[in-house]
């Protein structure tokens, strides 16, 4: 029986293995694993929420090891650290407990079929200072990490009478990341005013939302950019462009221009990389963020067993550009490699990888949601603005619990949802 084992559980990642636990692990067909070092998936676009407490992940989060059970593969917890090519084992490092005992020695997984869908994570950049002063989000423990320091800042504000009176917030960064959580974190003030923090409003927080370059939303079309930054004006979130960061301190961030930025807060949201655990892995050549080269079948060094998909895969396309590190890139990957891992297992044609833009779209929480859709509908791209826009961007989530739920677990999901929010607190204060 073939060993298939997937390397990250991420959008594409669990996506892909459920799609092959489900064809190949229920009929006995091969034997799917997933490696994961998180015992849980969280749809990463949906971080930002997570963050400041209008999302409840435990609501929403997927457990790897039910969902396994459910669909017919395997999960194994672990972090990666090489690939033995010619053995064909995958290396994972040893856990350990909270305590500094040894769970588990290092492990070795064999396969015939490697898909590495390992996601990326925040690019420092190395700047000074910025990893022990500034708040990546690029997972939930970071983000219930920056809930808690924000809740910290509010419960002085609300109690100490000399406490100061405002929370300086800096996001350094200004994609879809920094733009969506500054607009998330004054619709979540007006949620904390409710909840006992009534000394809190939008006056008490003050964010920075700075960006390199000469706009925000950089590799969205200008019209989205333009009326993002409409948008959080209106809230009162102060845009700084063409601000570059040369590092972090206890004081807050200092800039090119000599200037600091007083933060009480700062979250760094300013570019990508994948690990650096992926770094020449298995001798395997990688580009200056850590991405696996692929094929057009999306294989790494034209080795049929070897694939990476999502936003650890370089993907040069025709023009020359790279595919760009979106879910939406992740989900067509999986697609991809799915029907190539079926060609070679049923003895099939691959298939050739070719992205297509479906358009982007950002949310400003309940405020509004800017962005533009790609297709045959417009026959180019059509801006969305709104409501209509806030409905799409909320679909999108939805497919992607579809391709993992199926459509009736996902209507269960929604109506528990729907319910939930009736039931339960408008806010995670915990």
């Amino acid at each position: 029986m073939k060993k298939i084992v997937v390397v990250g559980g991420g959008a594409g990642g669990l996506e892909l293995v459920t799609k092959l636990g489900r064809k190949f692990g229920r009929k006995g067909k091969a034997h799917v694993t997933l490696v994961d070092r998180n015992t849980t998936h969280v749809w990463k676009p949906l971080l930002h929420e997570i963050a400041v407490g209008t999302m409840d992940e435990g609501v929403d989060a997927v457990s790897y090891r039910a969902h396994a059970f459910d669909n017919h593969f395997q999960f194994r917890i672990g972090t990666m650290t090489n690939i033995d090519r010619a053995a064909k084992q995958v290396i994972l490092a040893p856990m350990f407990d909270d305590d500094g005992q040894e769970l588990l020695p290092e492990t070795r997984i064999d396969y015939d079929i490697l898909v590495l869908a390992m996601g990326s994570s925040s690019n420092d950049f190395n700047t000074p200072g910025v990893k022990d002063h500034c708040i990546f989000l690029d997972g939930p423990t970071q983000a219930h990490r920056f809930r808690n320091k924000l809740l910290g800042k509010f419960l002085r504000i609300q109690r100490v009478s000399d406490a100061p009176d405002s929370v300086n917030i800096a996001i350094i960064g200004g994609g879809a990341t920094g733009v969506e959580l500054s607009a998330e974190l004054h619709h979540a003030v007006e949620k904390f005013h409710t909840y006992g923090f009534d000394a809190i409003d939008n006056k008490n927080i003050n964010v920075t939302l700075i960006e390199a370059g000469p706009r925000i939303l950089p590799a969205l079309p200008e019209r989205i950019s333009t009326a993002a930054s409409r948008e959080l004006a209106k809230l009162g979130v102060n845009i700084k462009l063409n601000t570059r960061i040369t590092s972090a301190t206890t004081e807050g961030l200092h800039t090119a221009d000599n200037e600091i930025i007083a933060s009480d807060l700062m979250v760094w949201a300013a570019g990508v990389k994948v690990t650096d655990a992926l770094k020449n892995i298995g001798g395997i050549e990688t580009n200056r963020i850590n991405q696996l080269p692929v094929n057009a079948y999306l294989q790494i060094k034209n080795e049929s067993s070897l694939f990476a998909i999502g936003d650890c895969a370089e993907f040069i396309q025709a023009d020359g550009t790279r595919v760009p590190p979106r879910a939406q890139s992740a989900h067509q990957m999986a697609d991809v490699c799915f029907h190539n891992i079926s060609a070679q297992l049923n003895g099939g044609n691959l298939k050739v990888f070719r992205y297509k833009d479906h358009g982007s779209l950002v949310s400003l929480a309940n405020y509004s949601t800017v962005g533009s859709l790609m297709g045959n509908l417009s026959g180019g791209s059509l801006f969305l603005e709104g409501r209509l826009a806030r409905l799409v961007y909320v679909s999108l989530y939805r497919m992607h619990q579809i391709a993992i739920h199926g459509y009736i677990k996902t209507a269960l999901v929604m109506l528990s949802g729907s319910i939930n929010r009736w039931l339960k607190p408008k806010l995670k204060l915990h």
